[in-house]
């Protein structure tokens, strides 16, 4: 079997992996040990598998390894630093936004996202964030309130107005 060298950044770590060439990213994190990306649909729709690949969400299920050489990925893992949960780990637990948690990492990654590029987005835009993500336990209503309240706790000032 033909194997290539991805050399990438994984939660702020330093990576060299051997993969082959048609080797999913999915397959490779889950190899590698980061089990908080989730085998869910295949197919890109369920967001179980979603990370952040230079900031912007990504279905690791629908690209290839190879496609993140020199790439920095966010998973689950590495959101919380230490012991300490993000703030958005936290909102999800404080407004039961967890439930049998398949869902919750690709949610959360989904979220952080957004707030990374609109600190202050509105519910609508919450939403449309979290679209890709579906979720069988909480009826999405939960998550949504947990992204709003960690956003309104974030300590970043809103625009004003010249």
């Amino acid at each position: 079997m033909k194997t290539m060298s991805l050399c990438v950044t994984v939660n702020g770590e330093s990576k060299q992996w051997t993969i082959a060439p048609g080797d999913l990213l999915l397959d490779v994190l889950r190899r590698e040990g980061y089990f908080g990306v989730k085998r869910g649909c295949e197919k890109g729709e369920c967001g179980a598998c979603t990370v952040l690949v230079h900031g912007k969400p990504v279905n690791s299920c629908l690209i290839f390894a190879a496609q993140v050489e020199g790439g920095e990925i966010l998973t689950i893992e590495g959101l919380a630093q230490g012991d300490t949960l993000d703030p958005l780990q936290e909102a999800f637990l404080d407004h039961g936004a967890v439930q049998c948690g398949f869902c919750t990492p690709g949610m959360i990654l989904a979220a952080k996202a957004l707030l990374d590029r609109q600190p202050h987005p509105t519910e609508e835009q919450v939403r449309e964030a979290l679209a890709g993500n579906y979720c069988r336990c909480t009826g999405y209503r939960k998550p949504v309130e947990a992204v709003l309240a960690a956003a309104a706790r974030r300590k970043v000032p809103t625009e004003v107005a010249r």
